[in-house]
């Protein structure tokens, strides 16, 4: 199988560009844990995402690059989702044990962030399962690329280690089956605040140039399961999100990548998720 054969671009980022985008994604996991504290049973995704937005604009966003999501119970599996508009929130309502998935990328000073937050109401055993072998996702991940492996080989390496979980892969409704996807800092000159199709404005025009000038070289920014992904990891940033689900239940965790020409790893490991990880093997360990 041949990868591309373009040079590589360079790492295009530097250090201080590194902790703008490690603020940004900071920022948006703080108004997530914002909202996992208020949200409770009888809120709709509806007004989940309301209180989202809202927290996000307080706390500075200026733009985003999609709009929140908010999906709970069998939602947060994608059961059923048949069309993209099934993706935004809808009149769902949060009951006792239900797990929930809040989703967000604001844009601060054209430093974006996107990331996944999973949570649940009460007691819920396959959602304590899930959240705990998330780990795996991604430690394989990190591990694969540091390896330099083509992004469609390393999508595959999630599909295995989700089948010998017993689980299914999720992120595979997701539009164009992406696992993830390159992100970078916004440039364009549209008008802030202004989506379509639930992107915003400013990041369809970045995106557009940015696919335009990846395909050029052999290479998407999307990251999925194929041919278009059938390169090596590109250097840059990569919003990661594996997915996975239970019957009812899904889980995912989303955050950013750096990968270097020669090198990647996890921009930062002061999240939701990882602290959670960290607490439940130091409470073994005793």
């Amino acid at each position: 199988m041949a990868l591309a054969t373009a040079p590589l671009p360079a790492f295009p980022f530097t250090e201080a560009d590194l902790g703008r985008f490690r603020e940004t994604q900071q920022l948006a996991y703080h108004c997530a844990e914002q909202v996992a504290a208020w949200i409770e049973p009888g809120v709709t995704e509806r007004q989940a995402t309301a209180e989202l937005r809202r927290c996000l604009v307080a706390a500075g966003v200026e733009d985003f690059f999609h709009v929140p999501f908010a999906w709970f119970g069998d939602r947060t599996a994608f059961r059923h989702f048949h069309t993209p508009l099934q993706f935004f929130a809808g009149g769902r309502k949060l009951q006792e044990g239900m797990p929930y998935v809040l989703d967000c990328a604001p844009v601060v000073d054209g430093y974006t962030a996107d990331i996944g937050y999973g949570g649940k109401v009460g007691e819920n055993p396959t959602w304590d399962r899930l959240a705990a072998d998330l780990r795996v996702y991604r430690e394989l991940i990190l591990r694969e690329v540091k390896a330099r492996k083509p992004l469609d080989e390393v999508y595959a390496a999630v599909d295995a280690q989700i089948a010998a979980h017993g689980y299914d892969n999720r992120h595979r409704v997701y539009p164009g089956r992406v696992i993830g996807h390159q992100v970078t800092r916004t440039t364009a000159r549209g008008p802030a605040g202004v989506n379509l199709f639930g992107f915003g404005v400013r990041t369809l025009q970045t995106l557009g140039r940015e696919l335009i000038s990846e395909r050029l070289h052999g290479r998407s920014p999307l990251w999925a399961d194929g041919r278009a992904s059938r390169h090596a990891p590109t250097p840059g940033l990569w919003a990661v999100e594996p997915h996975i689900g239970f019957r009812d239940v899904g889980i995912k965790f989303e955050e950013l990548l750096v990968v270097t020409e020669d090198d990647a790893y996890w921009l930062d490991d002061d999240l939701p998720h990882v602290r959670r990880w960290s607490t439940t093997a130091e409470e073994a360990s005793r």
